[in-house]
């Protein structure tokens, strides 16, 4: 089935979008693959400096998604791989939002925005780093046209870490 995607919006994200980001994703079902909790506050505090520092120097970050209404739903973008393992040196793109608004396309037509935006600031490919069992965002990257290129051992846990290429360039995975 082939529905419209919804209209969504990306910004920088500002100092008030990290209390934004606590509360939408102080949920045990969003947080699933991302430790399982939420985190603290601070942590989403720093998140949302380093995102502006992002967009300053690169061009690009982890935007805040908006809604047709302006109502903060999460964050989709993308930034340099941020760990000691995977893909290092890397531009990984990558999505969260808030529960309520799984299912309704937005983090697909976020993730294809931020697509069109890393085209235009010369990024010539991009990976998603997905945890396995994440069939939501293994289907948006499906969506977007990557394909699993490789495995990561995932350093804390008992699983690897799937990696999906896409060769912005070329419009083709790698």
């Amino acid at each position: 089935m082939n529905r419209a995607l919804p209209v969504v919006r990306l910004r920088v994200p500002t100092d008030e979008d990290a209390v934004a980001w606590h509360r939408l994703f102080d949920d045990p079902d969003v947080m699933e693959f991302h430790g399982g909790r939420s985190a603290e506050l601070y942590v989403y505090e720093e998140l949302t400096a380093r995102q502006r520092r992002h967009d300053a120097e690169l061009g690009f970050c982890l935007w805040t998604m908006l809604d047709e209404d302006d109502r903060v739903i999460g964050f989709t973008g993308a930034q340099p791989w941020p760990q000691e393992w995977g893909p290092k040196g890397e531009i990984e793109i990558g999505w969260r939002l808030g529960r309520a608004y799984w299912g309704k396309g937005y983090a697909t037509a976020a993730a294809r925005e931020t697509l069109e935006r890393l085209r235009a600031a010369g990024v010539p490919n991009v990976v998603a780093m997905v945890r396995p069992g994440n069939e939501r965002s293994v289907a948006v990257t499906r969506r977007l046209g990557m394909e699993l290129a490789e495995t990561f051992p995932h350093p804390r846990l008992p699983e690897d870490a799937l990696c999906f290429r896409l060769d912005l360039e070329n419009g083709h995975t790698q």
